[in-house]
């Protein structure tokens, strides 16, 4: 056998084998989607542990007690921006009394969630997920999806989709303590 047919044989053989991987990822992921997280109202908040911008570390356990509004969100989601400014504008108040907000950036890099959360001006932690373990395990498909969660720690109300300034008003007096 020529060194040209054994050359073309190794790449074959190479863009066969990506190929197979590629299609065998494909299954698998599609397969085990299901077994990712589903939390349903009422269930009990997954625990986690996430970084801020700064590496300083928040447990949701840390806030029992407190309700928390959980928002998962990306720098590209126009939703996400259009839901911003109310968050800051109302975190103040419901901080005062009780409520705190996480806003848990998906996978992105920290120069992009640094500028967003510049830009928007962001008052309340930034979480980052860069390993979407907290993504998969609440089962967040689309973003912005948000968790309220009460002072004992069950969801109240989960939201996928862009809300106004009185509806995330209305929903974080819910789970006030």
């Amino acid at each position: 056998m020529s060194q040209k047919k054994k050359q073309r044989l190794v790449v074959r053989t190479v863009i066969l084998a990506v190929l197979i991987a590629a299609v065998s990822y494909t299954l698998y992921a599609n397969l085990t989607k299901g077994s990712r997280g589903k939390i349903n109202v009422g269930d009990q908040a997954p625990n986690f542990v996430l970084k801020d911008m700064d590496g300083k570390k928040y447990r949701l356990s840390d806030f029992k007690g407190k309700g928390v509004f959980l928002n998962f969100w990306g720098t590209w989601c126009e939703p996400c921006k259009e839901e911003m400014p109310y968050m800051v504008d109302l975190y103040k108040d419901f901080q005062k009394q009780g409520v705190e907000i996480l806003a848990v950036n998906v996978g992105e890099s920290d120069f992009l969630v640094n500028k967003f959360k510049k830009n928007y001006q962001l008052n309340f932690p930034v979480l980052v997920d860069k390993s979407r373990d907290v993504q998969n395990a609440y089962g967040i498909d689309p973003i912005p999806t948000s968790f309220f969660i009460d002072p004992n720690g069950k969801v109240k109300q989960i939201i996928i989709k862009t809300m106004t300034k009185k509806e995330i008003q209305n929903l974080m007096e819910s789970i006030k303590p």
